[in-house]
């Protein structure tokens, strides 16, 4: 079967899913965007490595990521291989010296490693097929989206805090957020904090 290579273009709160992310993955020169539903935790290391942030302490995927370094194993590609009863299952190729094999692993999981190997992420026709959107030639989203693309996995009222707050202030909470390893929080921050350098 012919592999589709995708790239992740955005992460979501899920609307279907209450307390859920959305990872959303784009076909490669292609209109078409496959959204999958994920847990918290795995949305926060997705993050991490998107936002290249180095937390105090390795994250689960930054261990195995160090792991397989050390013991000599590449992580070549991530292929989500299936879709079974609204679930997807993906497959991590690696290789050592000696052989390639591919090895069963959670979607949200290999995506979280193929981010911080950069290695190529490919699903196949008949799964985007099944559970892809298309976006227009604006690459507008239609209205029936199952993910609401947001900047930050704060809302409503807490970003309305964020916007409420001196520098000095979000600073401070930067600072707390970063020790209490809430690296999702620490985005928003972030990014409400370059929001002001650029005005």
């Amino acid at each position: 079967m012919k592999k589709i290579e995708l790239e992740v273009v955005a992460l979501s709160h899920s609307i279907t899913q209450t307390h859920s992310y959305a990872v959303v993955l784009g076909e490669v020169n292609g209109l078409r965007r496959l959204p999958i539903v994920i847990g918290g935790f795995e949305a926060q290391a997705i993050a991490v490595a998107l936002e290249k942030m180095n937390p105090s302490r390795p994250l689960t995927h930054d261990l195995m990521k160090n792991f397989m370094t050390a013991f000599s194993i590449d992580l070549h590609e991530i292929i989500i291989s299936d879709l079974q009863e609204g679930i997807f299952f993906s497959k991590l190729v690696c290789s050592s010296d000696h052989d390639t094999i591919e090895i069963d692993s959670r979607t949200s999981d290999a995506i979280a490693l193929a981010v911080r190997f950069g290695c190529p992420i490919y699903t196949y026709e008949h799964i985007l097929g099944n559970a892809g959107i298309v976006m227009d030639e604006k690459n507008q989203a239609p209205v029936d989206e199952s993910a609401e693309v947001i900047g930050a996995a704060v809302t409503g009222s807490a970003d309305d805090d964020l916007k409420n707050m001196s520098v000095e202030e979000l600073n401070k909470l930067l600072n707390e957020v970063l020790e209490s390893e809430d690296y999702m929080r620490a985005i928003a921050i972030r990014d409400e904090l370059n929001s002001r350098k650029r005005q």
